[in-house]
């Protein structure tokens, strides 16, 4: 039950039909993982937790480095040299004391993934490599758990949802083993609001898929360019020799 101060707090989202006390209350009774708390774990972590999201579990092994802040903004400088799950857990803490933050400042093995997701409602990935990601996939697969996929790099963007449900796709459906180069912003540089824009809509479909609002982007990846403001989605499907959901 939401208290007169929750009631207050969210009230322009409560505002939204589509969203209500009831969808408020199944945000605050949510728990959501975050895998990754750079550039696009950043946003998506700061929007869940102020959208009301009851606890949110942040992973990751990485410290706060001087050239993160261009676009890590849950960090600042004095967060640098910090566990960044530490740094973040102290900005959400500052945004909204209701939400439960719960850290892992290491990586997590398939096995200890699949105990974490027994009570989960959605896992927000923003890794930045291919072998954590198909790790990923394959315990939200087994533990049906929606998985929220965002990446980013130079000026362009990519999102995409898996609800593990039968006959759609997952992350492998779309991305095999041959896809094994992984770009990352070190390597290729990226602008900040490109990674903000599609963390943001991680966040966005993350509550989506917890209050059941509007249209997921499953079997359907959606493409941001941010030097000409262009969004394109491409449709995909579940392939029959998928290694994990076939």
């Amino acid at each position: 039950m939401l208290t007169d101060n929750q009631l207050l707090k969210y009230s322009r989202q409560i505002m939204l039909p589509q969203i209500d006390i009831v969808g408020q209350e199944k945000l605050n009774q949510a728990h959501v993982v975050i895998v990754g708390l750079g550039g696009l774990g950043s946003p998506a972590a700061m929007y869940l937790a102020t959208a009301g999201i009851g606890k949110l579990t942040l992973i990751d092994d990485d410290q706060v480095d001087q050239s993160n802040l261009q676009r890590q903004i849950i960090h600042n400088k004095n967060s640098i040299g910090k566990n960044k799950v530490t740094s973040a857990k102290e900005t959400i803490n500052a945004l909204n004391s209701d939400c439960s933050v719960s850290t892992i400042d290491k990586r997590l093995n398939e096995e200890e993934f699949e105990h974490l997701l027994s009570d989960v409602n959605a896992l927000v990935d923003c890794c930045d490599n291919f072998e954590t990601r198909f790790l990923l996939n394959r315990v939200c697969f087994k533990t049906k758990t929606p998985l929220v996929s965002g990446s980013a790099i130079r000026w362009e963007g990519q999102l995409t949802t898996f609800t593990m449900q039968e006959n759609t796709p997952c992350y492998q459906c779309l991305y095999d083993d041959n896809s094994s180069t992984d770009q990352t912003c070190a390597q290729n540089g990226v602008v900040g609001p490109v990674v903000g824009i599609i963390g943001s809509m991680q966040a966005l479909e993350a509550i989506k898929v917890i209050t059941g609002a509007g249209e997921l982007c499953i079997g359907e990846l959606t493409l941001f360019d941010g030097l000409d403001m262009s969004f394109h989605k491409i449709k995909y499907t579940k392939k029959d020799e998928c290694p994990v959901c076939s």
